[in-house]
């Protein structure tokens, strides 16, 4: 695909703006406590930039597009779930973490039950967290390879660069100030593109005429077993076409995600106050959700106008002639960059690639970021005495980033064809069922349960998740992983009452 003059302006003025600010923000990096929490001095808008920085990435965005682009409006649930936890962060858990007097989630799972809890809890939330850093490293390669001529390996590799820039000098003052910046250039460019879908499909109603005109009773249809008009509509107006079961239990892996994350509570703790950290989490939880709607209305444009190479596949194979005036796409991952270079005006495509390749540079090096941290602060530190010292603390974070940014390429390469947004709810889902309830029984029922219990949960819960994931189970597998983990937990905490001794009258 060929880029304009235009194109290139506008592409490089937003990496640049991007890269400058995480530059800048280095100079209010210090310490150890300035890089994982900015020191505790941000204000809300810094909580919440940090926030979406990293939970508005490429899954949100040319995820969601992918996504819709094969079951529209059923991925609405990759934002929709983000800004309900976003709202039960700031309604239940900002205070109560503050008050805990950790640094990182699993810190209050060790107070309560013990550190073998800690590191086990560590490795399978880094486990998670890496799973959804590779979904970023995806997002940016496809964004990459379609609009230059250059490997996956090398997309990989440019993207993971432009991570370590992003967060490896200014840490949560890169992510947060960062994460304003794309906030302001991401909902300018998803109302200039939700706009632009209206405008060229004639509405909601355009948009659904076309896809009907294309794919009921057509050839083309019948490779996704799309036969008749209502099929069509099933597909692409329902929030739970690909079964309630699946899509409901998405939402609710993004939920528990956002609420078992150490990048998200790492936003919370840098807040100057819990109103601060509040109002932060509210004002994700509002503006998360609608950047959903507008890739929803790009992937289904994109439905009406793209064809897959495996489409074209197998219409050749039926015999079938290909759909005229149709575009060819390597892969869905593809359908948001392609959109931005043949439908919008050259300048505003640069700046809205930029936006695109900023959003999914800032969502994984976010995320690496809180991974360094739960692995430097829960396990490095554990083992070594100099690691807590703050200057080698800082050190040790900033080499662990580099270190996971590398591994992720690796992984990434080797899945090229992965559909970014499954990634992210098995990702999420892992840190839902290791972290979620053994917290909510730390910070709430504080000596009620036995350590072992929790520790049984915190191995078993995951375990769960990953096999259900597996053996393809009708339901989403994070169901599986928090009923095996709340049955535990409950177990032990029916135990722990029957230890205690009654209290004479």
């Amino acid at each position: 695909m060929q880029l304009s003059g235009m194109h290139v302006v506008g592409l490089a003025a937003t990496i640049a703006l991007i890269i400058g600010i995480g530059v800048w923000s280095g100079r209010r990096v210090s310490s150890a406590a300035d890089f994982s929490s900015g020191g505790g001095k941000a204000g809300a808008w810094i909580v919440c930039g940090a926030i979406m920085g990293t939970l508005v990435s490429g899954q949100a965005t040319i995820g969601t597009a992918q996504l819709a682009f094969s079951f529209g409006m059923s991925a609405w649930w990759f934002t929709l779930g983000s800004g309900i936890g976003c709202l039960i962060l700031a309604i239940g858990y900002a205070a109560p973490f503050r008050r805990s007097g950790c640094s990182t989630l699993l810190q209050i799972v060790s107070q309560e039950y013990g550190p073998k809890a800690e590191t086990f809890g560590s490795v399978f939330c880094s486990v998670g967290i890496f799973i959804s850093v590779v979904a970023q490293v995806l997002s940016a390669t496809a964004l990459l390879s379609t609009i230059f001529p250059i490997s996956h390996l090398a997309a990989a590799l440019i993207s993971v660069v432009l991570m370590a820039f992003y967060v490896i000098f200014g840490g949560m003052w890169g992510a947060g100030m960062g994460g304003v910046a794309k906030l302001i250039l991401l909902y300018g460019t998803s109302i200039v593109g939700g706009i632009l879908v209206y405008a060229l499909a004639g509405g909601f109603g355009g948009l659904m005429d076309s896809l009907e005109n294309l794919l009921a009773g057509s050839a083309l249809g019948s490779v996704s077993d799309l036969v008749t008009v209502e099929n069509v509509h099933e597909r692409f107006t329902s929030l739970v076409a690909r079964g309630a079961s699946k899509d409901i239990g998405s939402g609710l892996s993004l939920v528990l995600g956002v609420l078992s994350t150490q990048t998200y509570a790492q936003a919370i703790w840098s807040g100057k106050s819990d109103s601060a950290a509040r109002k932060g989490s509210l004002l994700s939880a509002l503006l998360i959700p609608p950047i959903g709607i507008a890739c929803i209305l790009i992937g289904l444009y994109m439905r009406g106008h793209c064809i897959t190479a495996d489409e074209v596949a197998a219409l050749q194979a039926m015999g079938q002639a290909i759909p005229e005036g149709m575009i060819q796409i390597d892969s869905t991952a593809q359908v948001f960059p392609v959109f931005v270079t043949t439908f919008m005006p050259h300048l505003l495509g640069g700046v809205v690639l930029g936006t695109l390749f900023i959003t999914v540079v800032g969502g994984g090096s976010g995320l690496a970021l809180g991974m360094a941290s739960i692995l430097v602060t829960d396990i490095f530190a554990r083992k070594s005495q100099r690691v807590r010292q703050s200057k080698t603390n800082l050190r040790v974070t900033r080499g662990t980033i580099l270190v996971i940014l590398l591994a992720a390429v690796v992984v990434a390469v080797s899945v090229p064809g992965a559909m970014i947004n499954d990634l992210g709810f098995l990702s999420m889902g892992l840190r839902g069922a290791v972290v979620f309830l053994p917290m909510c029984g730390g910070l709430w029922l504080k000596g009620k349960i036995p350590a072992r219990y929790a520790l049984a949960s915190i191995l078993a819960g995951p375990i769960a998740v990953l096999a259900g994931n597996f053996m393809g189970l009708p339901f989403d597998s994070l169901f599986l992983g928090m009923a095996v983990c709340l049955v535990i937990l409950a177990v032990g905490y029916a135990a722990g009452r029957k230890q205690t001794p009654a209290v004479p009258t």
